[in-house]
């Protein structure tokens, strides 16, 4: 026992010394240097399996003047000893829980393997171009593979690698080779995964040539990498993301980020977005054929990255071994059926998971600074037309019990190919519309004449976008994009997860300069009484959904008199009412944008009340007579202003924050503005809080003044979801902060000079 317990401390003495090498550069650092004979005495006694002797043999045979024929032999010993730890992990979902969970990789990094490849793979880079090396296709793929699979089981080298910023730039350079791009894509996107700071592509070498390269599915491959490259990295938690953190990031920022630089190389890259376009609208016929696509799958399954090639394998054999048990006749009926059909099934959803790389991209890009160089390419390469013609057969298609989903999920798993393809798509249709006259688009012929026939029944002037929208780039067919997303839409059930992304997406259509058409268009097709019925009669739960729901029915009902019409004839009880107050009530920071459309439209409707439609929906709509008593108003100015503080102010609800100003403006407009402050102060000595509240708004309103008078900050949205100029809510605000306390506007005439707290400045803490 003694004399074991011996053999354990030199062997574990080794590796103390390589491990301390490794970290001070001196001394021991890798396996090569230790003796044949060391190696072979420490070898069973450890168990490495003959790792450190291999790695030695390596290192002997790829020196820089070698020709490297031997190398390819003994990676061929070595790979199947790390394929196997990291086929446990591909199969089994095991993650490393400490260094000798895995021991094969483990011993493989210890003794310098990772490296000894890493040199192997930039061998080349170290002749001139008259003395060009060639390292083979296989030596390179085996390279790849190994560092693959030893970046999955030891934990810390896929950082290590990061950190070589030389050796990162040269994988891409081994993508325009076709024989390894599989290999080298998958692992330039595990070490991007993990890198600090974000790669320039700039820096590629021969990036266009490199893209210009590319196969459609090379290209679609490349997009997942590009994804890392173009999306700012969301490194704070979020806690940390409020407006005073972002102003503060901006103000430190100067010039365009690392992904903004990105962005922008891509776009001069002659022909990527018509690529990209084709690669997300083509059909799945239009791919390669059965013969070239399974020998792709099997390039994936040995590479072990694709969790969908296993299951599928895996699905054959449990249908075999079903079968087996079956009468002969039927079991060579069920063997052929499943081989006929699980290439067809394999081919749709690997188009599905390139569609969702694809669609990824080009959202990013539509919501970048060249947002409107994008727009025209995408409209012009008819990127929204091809999307509705896939729209039945691949977007939205049903789930058959062939269907494919990743290893270890369900076909309603979120992480899903079809589920992410789904969530994809509604976020580019979003970012699409999102403020922007080609939104259009969504919509075929039929559909913008019908836009044009409501506005002149209703008197009004026909959207001016809507008449210069190149009828040649818009959707074919029976039914534009946006019918076929209301559809699905009403069709959604209860508990689905679409139902958050379909309605912001429908919401991103209306956003913008209210437009009575626009509004019309999607009452008649139902969509107010189907968001009721979510929000009222199916008592919707999830918080996510309900704020997008009464975001979108805010931009559907602003000052149009049908649709509050529609809303009293289906909220036509008491009880109905009731739920629907309680939903507003529940959380005031999901329903403010609601509460806001419903101040804006009764003041409008107000001013309008000689119009007898008008005035009769006035007296008879629950919802309008609700809001126009002035303590219900008060109620929510007062909870608005007192659920946010400028330190907790976020994207998400400085919207409160607006919606308090806008009905402040409102009454300033009416001439109210000192009653409503008095209000407040009253209400605070109710509360046995004096000055809180009102020393908060000051705050707030000054963090307003510092965020939106941003000479960068676009104030249109503002102007548009209010119909109210910017100079007047500039002039409200700057009235309501008046320092004179004889003002009977100004918000420091109503707190008590012992509560007066205004100076204070803005910090994180």
């Amino acid at each position: 026992m003694a004399a074991a317990s011996g053999r354990g401390r030199r062997a574990n003495n080794v590796v103390s010394q390589i491990r301390r090498g490794q970290v001070t550069g001196r001394g021991l650092t890798r396996g090569a240097q230790m003796s044949e004979t060391l190696l072979k005495e420490r070898d069973r006694r450890a168990k490495w399996n003959g790792i450190p002797q291999l790695l030695k043999k390596l290192f002997v045979n790829s020196h820089p003047n070698s020709d490297l024929s031997q190398c390819q032999s003994i990676l061929k010993e070595i790979s199947p000893l790390l394929s196997m730890e990291a086929m446990a992990i591909v199969t089994e979902e095991k993650k490393p829980t400490h260094e000798f969970t895995f021991p094969n990789t483990y011993t493989f990094d210890l003794f310098g393997g990772v490296d000894l490849l890493v040199e192997i793979l930039m061998r080349p880079t170290l002749f001139s171009q008259k003395k060009k090396l060639k390292v083979s296709d296989d030596l390179i793929k085996d390279c790849l593979s190994i560092l693959y699979n030893t970046c999955i089981c030891t934990e810390g080298v896929t950082k290590r690698l990061a950190e070589r910023s030389d050796f990162v730039l040269y994988l891409f350079t081994l993508m325009s080779n076709k024989q390894t791009f599989l290999q080298t894509a998958t692992l330039i996107e595990d070490i991007l995964g993990v890198k600090k700071e974000m790669i320039q592509l700039e820096d590629i070498p021969n990036l266009c040539s490199l893209v210009s390269s590319f196969d459609q599915q090379q290209l679609a491959n490349f997009c997942r990498i590009l994804s890392v490259t173009i999306s700012e990295l969301d490194t704070e938690s979020d806690d940390k993301n409020t407006l005073l953190a972002k102003n503060a990031q901006q103000k430190n920022n100067l010039g365009p980020s690392r992904a903004e630089v990105n962005q922008a190389t891509l776009l001069n890259i002659s022909g990527f977005i018509e690529r990209l376009c084709k690669l997300a609208t083509r059909k799945v016929s239009e791919t390669t054929g059965p013969s070239s696509f399974l020998q792709e799958l099997e390039e994936w399954y040995t590479w072990l990255d694709n969790a969908l090639v296993l299951d599928a394998l895996m699905r054959v054999a449990s249908e075999e071994a079903e079968s087996s048990t079956e009468s002969s006749d039927e079991s060579g009926l069920a063997n052929s059926s499943a081989r006929t059909q699980l290439p067809q099934s394999m081919k749709i959803m690997h188009e599905i998971m390139y569609k969702v790389e694809v669609l990824y991209v080009l959202c990013v890009l539509l919501m970048g600074r060249q947002r409107n160089q994008v727009h025209k390419m995408i409209a012009e390469f008819k990127l929204i037309p091809g999307l509705n013609n896939l729209f039945d057969k691949l977007i939205w298609r049903k789930h058959s019990a062939s269907t494919l989903v990743l290893h270890g999920h369900n076909q309603n798993c979120d992480c899903s190919p079809d589920i992410s393809l789904k969530i994809q798509f509604l976020r580019l249709l979003q970012s699409f519309s999102d403020h922007h006259e080609n939104k259009y688009l969504l919509l075929n012929s039929h559909e913008l004449d019908e836009l044009s026939v409501i506005a002149l029944r209703a008197n009004i002037p026909e959207v001016e976008a809507v008449v210069n929208t190149d009828r040649s780039l818009v959707c074919d067919g029976k039914k534009g994009l946006l019918t076929r997303l209301l559809q699905v839409m009403k069709k959604e059930p209860a508990e689905s997860s679409f139902r958050f992304w379909q309605a912001r997406a429908v919401e991103s259509f209306l956003r913008g300069a209210t437009s009575y058409a626009d509004q019309m268009f999607l009452l008649r097709r139902g969509l107010l009484e189907h968001i009721l019925y979510c929000i009222v009669d199916s008592e919707c739960k999830s918080r996510d959904v309900l704020q997008s729901y009464f975001d979108l029915l805010g931009e559907l009902m602003k000052f149009n008199i049908d649709a509050f019409k529609r809303f009293n004839k289906y909220v036509n009880s008491d009880e109905k009412f009731n739920i629907f107050l309680n939903q507003i009530n529940s959380s005031l920071v999901d329903s403010n944008m609601l509460v806001r459309c419903i101040a804006l439209s009764l003041d409008r409707f107000e001013n309008q009340s000689d119009d007898m439609k008008v005035a009769e929906v006035l007296s008879e709509c629950r919802l309008l007579s609700y809001t126009s008593q002035v303590s219900i108003r008060m109620s929510f100015l007062f909870r608005l202003i007192n659920i946010i503080h400028v330190q907790t102010l976020t994207q998400e609800n400085v919207s409160c924050l607006n919606t308090s100003l806008v009905i402040l403006m409102l009454a300033r407009r009416k001439g109210k503005l000192p009653f409503y402050l008095h209000t407040l102060q009253e209400m605070e000595y109710t509360d046995k809080y004096p000055g809180f509240i009102l020393n908060n708004f000051h705050s707030l309103l000054r963090f307003w003044q510092q965020h939106y008078l941003n000479k960068d900050k676009d104030s249109t949205c503002l102007e548009n979801s209010s119909c109210i100029s910017f100079s007047y809510w500039k002039e409200t605000v700057n009235v309501l902060l008046s320092p004179d306390r004889t003002s009977p506007c100004a918000i420091i005439s109503y707190i008590d000079e012992a509560y007066m707290d205004l100076e204070r400045e803005f910090s994180e803490e």
